[in-house]
């Protein structure tokens, strides 16, 4: 099996570029946008995550089955951000129990 050798280069600018989103995560935390700071903190994460799997997971130059195990990870992933944040925005809907009477 052959492989994609990258060039320093490449790991030197992903680094950087990890770095930049870090700074822009911490300095996002101390910007106040409402209910944008999860989504803002969330979009940086997500760009941050593929990333790290595209080059130093070596995802970007690997076969197409290995995309289709990666995107099945991230559609679970994002199965499971449905159903927490579908529990958590419903949490108000019923009464809080009052305890035993």
């Amino acid at each position: 099996m052959t492989q994609h050798i990258l060039e320093k280069k490449t790991y030197y600018g992903v680094f950087a570029a990890l770095m930049i989103l870090l700074a822009a995560t911490v300095g996002i935390a101390y910007i106040h946008l409402g209910e944008f700071n999860v989504i803002a903190a969330l979009t940086i994460a997500v760009i941050k995550a593929t990333l790290i799997i595209l080059y130093f997971m070596h995802v970007r130059y690997s076969s197409r089955l290995l995309w289709v195990f990666a995107g099945a990870g991230f559609f679970w992933l994002g199965i499971i951000f449905v159903l927490t944040f579908s529990d958590y925005l419903t949490r108000g809907w019923l009464p809080l129990p009052t305890g035993w009477e």
